[in-house]
């Protein structure tokens, strides 16, 4: 039986400072999910720039911080710890460590192209495909995530073209892995019941893409570095984010 067509499944994407899910790719997605290459060259070249540009102000900026904070009286109302905790690693300023999952994909072999029916294009792992997989561990209840080693934040966006994977200014090539810091039963049971993983894992067992889904007992997950900068979110009028 053929396998299905891997389409684009749409997962919700909403504010993460709600507390709730949001989708990582966002930002890149507007331009639809397109299967074919691009050429990232130019991409890349400018991405990298703004990173390490975007870097030297964080680091300048984190500095002004240090100095007006030793400066600021002690009587100063500050939120409390639970709340600044919560903020932390929702905006991936904080680094989480716990009991999660990883999940491998993997090109297919070349050797596949000599099934019927099969294009170089469907040896590919596919950007939509890493988002199924990431959008699922979210549904799962994830606490905090990375892709390649990166942090995975609200403002996190990656393109994939061919082999290739551009995530916050670096280019990567599969295995992409993403870990994510949760329950491992719910973790597993999101993977089980998302449609566009389901859709990938059937491609596994026609062309023999690279799929792995593991628990693993202790995972860290760093603060998230470099700048990044929120282009389109933003908080609703009248919402009261610090209770």
């Amino acid at each position: 039986m053929s396998p299905r067509i891997r389409s684009g499944i749409t997962v919700a994407v909403v504010l993460a400072l709600s507390g709730v899910l949001f989708t990582v790719s966002a930002q890149l997605s507007r331009g639809g999910e397109s299967r074919h290459a691009e050429d990232l060259s130019a991409v890349v070249a400018e991405e990298s720039d703004r990173v390490a540009a975007l870097s030297d102000e964080v680091a300048a900026l984190d500095a002004q911080i240090q100095e007006l904070s030793s400066s600021v009286s002690g009587d100063v109302p500050r939120r409390p710890a639970e709340l600044r905790a919560e903020e932390g690693v929702v905006s991936g300023a904080w680094p989480v460590e716990g009991p999660g999952m990883r999940v491998s994909l993997e090109d297919a072999p070349s050797s596949s192209l000599s099934i019927e029916n099969v294009t170089a294009d469907d040896l590919v792992v596919h950007q939509q495909d890493v988002q199924h997989v990431i959008n699922a561990l979210w549904a799962g209840g994830a606490e905090a995530m990375t892709l390649q080693g990166e942090r995975v934040t609200p403002t996190s966006a990656f393109r994939c073209s061919g082999n290739i994977m551009l995530l916050h200014g670096k280019v990567f090539s599969p295995p992409y892995v993403v870990e994510a810091v949760g329950d491992p039963d719910r973790l597993q049971a999101a993977l089980d019941s998302s449609p566009g993983v389901a859709i990938y894992r059937d491609y596994v067992d026609w062309i023999d893409l690279g799929y792995a889904a593991d628990p693993v007992e202790n995972i860290e997950v760093p603060a998230a570095s470099g700048g990044q900068d929120l282009e389109f979110a933003g908080v609703p009028d009248g919402t009261d984010v610090f209770s």
